[in-house]
């Protein structure tokens, strides 16, 4: 009968499964918000690197205005992503009569920012919205660090019609790669196929047609300048992490991923790459004729690819030229911004514990003595009706209550 009873009950949770929870659900909301309180728009901030964007499709149906955290709590309740150099619209112009709460007095519209299907609730190239209603089963999807618009894993165009044996993850489904450059933007970044095979994020293959070392890595090490010869262009086009080149560029002979030995001078050139690096590290240059790529595939980049892109002047004008400068740009990153919203949020927890602490030093000796009694009282109290509870039983508000009610009656006791 008992154990019928456990059977159709509701599932239980610790008390520390349930702080874990709740500590994990807190970190994820501050990492997608970066850090953000959502206590003041941040229009004054102009032109932001990244932050939180919310659409509200009932003050702009047209999807061609976004708002910041504070203004979707305050003004807006929408569905939120991260956008790059973007400045908050809530009340401007698009929004009609209507008018930001906190911060009334902006431009009538923002030129610099940029819009896509996205903030109609339109995702990937087949349109749908996320989650999509019609759906029985919810896809993965994932951003392009380029229009930064997110697809769905099977529509992504790799060759084969298991897309997901193709998308570079180890045996875990965690992936392998940092950025994702969907088939649309490869062609704007198709000069990132000079670069050697290190650069890449390689798919998944079977044990027979991969090579691995005692660590089962199967890319070479780029920071050593080091790559295996083992690794050929056929090999890593069936990776299909990397787009096939064809042709080659006037004036220029064997910098493709062909020559082993200009894959190991890029390879080191970029191991010592710096900001202010004066030598181009492909020997090219790209505000020449385009590099060919003999069928648009999706890209998928290796950690740390930014770091290593050549920064000498001229691949710096064809960034900018290409509107692609914020590829050198380390804040860009989602990564950076995650980064950057745990600090904030290690930030606040040590100011919370500094107020607590600040509370109990400001407290003299007397009341100090009442606060840890208190405290002592409670964790008896509680250990008690632990001990005694039936934990066949679910916890009840009643039983809640009921603790305090005896700590109330214990204190009233007291002299």
């Amino acid at each position: 009968m008992a154990d019928a009873f456990e059977e159709e009950g509701e599932p239980t949770v610790s008390i520390h499964e349930y702080l874990n929870e709740v500590e994990e659900q807190e970190l994820e909301a501050d990492l997608v918000l970066g850090g953000d309180e959502g206590k003041e728009c941040t229009y004054e901030k102009g032109y932001m690197k990244r932050q939180a964007i919310f659409s509200c499709l009932t003050c702009t149906p047209d999807g061609n205005a976004g708002v910041c955290t504070a203004c979707s709590l305050s003004c807006h309740d929408g569905h939120e992503w991260t956008k790059r150099n973007f400045r908050c619209d809530c009340g401007n112009s698009k929004f009609g009569v209507f008018f930001c709460k906190l911060f009334p007095n902006k431009d009538p519209e923002n030129s610099e920012n940029s819009y896509n299907h996205n903030f109609k609730g339109a995702y990937c190239t087949c349109g749908r919205p996320y989650p999509d209603p019609d759906a029985n089963e919810q896809v993965e999807m994932i951003q392009c660090c380029i229009c930064e618009d997110w697809f769905h894993e099977n529509h992504i165009a790799l060759d084969s019609n298991e897309t997901s044996e193709e998308i570079p993850r180890d045996e875990e489904g965690e992936p392998l790669y940092e950025d994702f450059i969907c088939q649309a933007c490869a062609v704007i970044c198709s000069f990132l196929t000079l670069y050697p095979p290190s650069f890449w994020a390689q798919a998944r293959q079977s044990d027979s047609t991969v090579n691995t070392n005692k660590e089962g890595n199967t890319l070479g090490n780029m920071s050593s300048g080091k790559i295996e010869d083992e690794t050929s262009s056929q090999s890593i086009e069936k990776g299909s992490a990397i787009p096939p080149v064809s042709g080659s560029l006037s004036g220029q002979k064997d910098l493709f991923l062909g020559e082993a030995s200009d894959e190991n001078r890029i390879v080191h050139q970029c191991a010592q790459n710096t900001d202010l690096s004066p030598k181009c590290i492909i020997g090219i240059d790209l505000r020449g004729p385009e590099v060919a790529l003999e069928k648009n595939k999706p890209m998928f980049l290796s950690k740390n690819w930014r770091d290593l892109l050549c920064r000498c002047v001229t691949c710096k004008e064809f960034y900018i030229q290409k509107g692609i400068g914020y590829l050198i740009d380390r804040e860009d990153t989602i990564m950076e911004y995650e980064k950057i919203a745990k600090q904030k949020r290690e930030e606040k927890l040590q100011q919370q514990e500094g107020v607590d602490l600040n509370f109990l030093n400001k407290l003299g000796h007397a009341e100090k003595m009442e606060v840890l009694s208190g405290i002592a009282d409670m964790k008896n109290e509680l250990r008690s009706f632990l001990e005694s509870f039936d934990s066949s039983k679910p916890v009840t508000s009643a039983d809640v209550h009921q603790v305090f009610e005896n700590l109330a009656k214990k204190r009233r006791r007291l002299p």
